[in-house]
């Protein structure tokens, strides 16, 4: 078994661990539950871990969190001149749908 990271909280450990399922690779959560314990041990050894449980799927693994982790921003110019970025499929100062 590998650690490929430690994850910010349980919620995107487990996003992750379930996207590298997904994927065919082997990959568990551990120290799901030591954030109960933070302050009696320090914060940053308190962390959930995502392990790969193949050593030879670390190198795919790494790529899909990497790919996760820089997803393009979509990006689109309102009629009424405002740029609208993110995930939004409405113009915040005009309301427009975003075009087709």
């Amino acid at each position: 078994m590998l650690r490929l990271t430690r994850a910010p909280n349980i919620a995107i450990a487990t996003l992750w661990v379930d996207m590298l399922r997904e994927a065919g690779i082997d990959a568990s959560l551990q120290r799901y539950y030591l954030g109960s314990v933070a302050g009696d041990l320090p914060p940053d050894q308190c962390l959930p871990e995502v392990w790969v449980t193949h050593d030879e799927q670390e190198a795919r693994a790494r790529e899909l969190l990497d790919g996760l982790a820089h997803l393009p921003q979509r990006r689109w110019m309102c009629a009424c001149g405002e740029t609208v970025e993110g995930g939004f499929e409405q113009c915040w100062n005009c309301a427009r749908p975003m075009p087709a």
